[in-house]
């Protein structure tokens, strides 16, 4: 039996809102075919995210986007039963599903879901609904997609969707209840975890070797300044890679910056759960915020109302996405991996193969409490709702406990 290959349902969010489906060709012959439902349930997804769009952040939508299309996708391709009907069973069978999906879903690499050609959006045949995210420098063509299993943050993630997605269509009198509810705590996947969470962040020795081979990359090649700028920025104000970037509900700007009246100096910032903080900003980064000033033909500091972004781009005008912002440091995490490994070995450099964006917000925030700052002042800055949050993630001080009174065990 041949496995029916996958149809991208939803463009990214400004498209969205205003595609005409005689704009999208493939996509309204898969939508006419099968299930005289298969256009409702369609627009039910839409309405759905089109409410996520407008009330939560980017990344929300996207992480959303990917969850609902894989969804009404199975429900369309294998379930053949519309979403009000389906029931715990089905819900499971649709985690076995995710576990372990048809090979033809599993792609490699992120691809475009649409291409625009000829004036029409053609859906494209590299998107695939799964990803395998696989090692670096390890050449695609040795990777086995057969072994894809989804992370327990996976399986979470798609459960969180499909709740909402049906209490969503609870809300609108589609669905009388909501079975994606019911068999998250029955899916035999998911595993109950006391493991001690390893903070997943550089080293002090690792960090100082990215700090060396950015200034490197910035005295060989001046556009490197923005790089050197972006990791310092990421690693000292303790910021998700989406608060330095520009998005479509906010436009971060080196008018954020600001003095107060005892001179000292903050960063607005947009973040998580659409709220405003303000930053702490440190005397010595200060230099690094004047280096790059200097680099783009500004004022030494920023001025009250500024408009330039905070991070601008060296073709074009305005700032810049999260993926080119994780694209740039992922080049400075790739060059800092080769000199590091080929200095004091691989075991020494392997964690850079690992590290993201994220890494320089764990690693900013966990040397400063190290360095004995206030655990509240931390929280603050890192826009933690409360203190709690901060010491699991960071501090572990019931773990550190536990490590202390079990080294004292004895042998004989």
């Amino acid at each position: 039996m041949s496995i029916p290959s996958p149809q991208p349902l939803y463009p990214v969010y400004n498209a969205l809102t205003q595609m005409t489906m005689t704009d999208y060709p493939e996509l309204q012959t898969f939508l006419q075919s099968g299930q005289a439902w298969r256009q409702q349930h369609w627009q039910w997804g839409r309405d759905f995210l089109r409410f996520i769009g407008r009330n939560k952040s980017e990344h929300t939508y996207v992480r959303f986007r990917n969850e609902v299309e894989r969804f009404l996708l199975w429900v369309f391709l294998f379930c053949d039963k519309p979403v009000q009907e389906l029931r715990k069973t089905q819900l499971l069978d649709y985690a076995d599903f995710c576990w372990k999906p048809p090979v033809n879903w599993i792609s490699l690499a992120n691809a475009d879901r649409f291409i625009h050609q000829d004036g029409f959006y053609h859906s494209n045949s590299l998107w695939a609904p799964f990803r395998l995210k696989t090692p670096k420098n390890q050449p695609n063509i040795n990777i086995d997609k057969k072994k894809y299993r989804p992370s327990q943050e996976t399986l979470t993630a798609t459960f969180t969707a499909l709740v909402a997605f049906y209490k969503y269509l609870m809300n609108e009198e589609i669905c009388a209840g909501n079975p994606a509810q019911i068999a998250k705590t029955d899916c035999r996947y998911f595993i109950a975890d006391a493991q001690v969470k390893e903070v997943r962040r550089l080293s002090e020795a690792q960090w100082q070797y990215v700090m060396e081979t950015v200034h490197e990359m910035a005295a060989e090649d001046s556009l490197y300044e923005r790089s050197l700028f972006i990791v310092a920025t990421l690693k000292t104000l303790f910021l998700r890679i989406s608060e330095l970037s520009e998005r479509r509900d906010w436009s971060p700007t080196m008018g954020h910056f600001w003095q107060d009246e005892n001179q000292n100096w903050w960063l607005k910032i947009f973040g998580k759960g659409r709220k405003l903080r303000d930053v702490t900003v440190p005397t010595q980064y200060l230099d690094y915020l004047k280096r790059y000033r200097s680099f783009r033909g500004l004022p030494p500091l920023p001025y009250p109302g500024e408009q330039s972004p905070l991070v601008e781009k060296v073709r074009g005008q305005g700032g810049m996405t999260a993926r080119h912002l994780s694209r740039l440091v992922q080049d400075v995490f790739d060059a800092t991996y080769i000199k590091m490994k080929t200095r004091l070995g691989e075991d020494q450099a392997r964690k850079l193969q690992e590290a993201s964006t994220h890494w320089l917000r764990h690693t900013g925030a966990s040397m400063e409490i190290e360095r004995g700052r206030a655990l509240k002042d931390v929280s603050e800055d890192l826009g933690h709702a409360s203190m709690a949050t901060t010491d699991t993630i960071y501090v572990q001080s019931e773990t550190r406990k536990r490590a202390e009174s079990g080294k004292g065990r004895k042998v004989d």
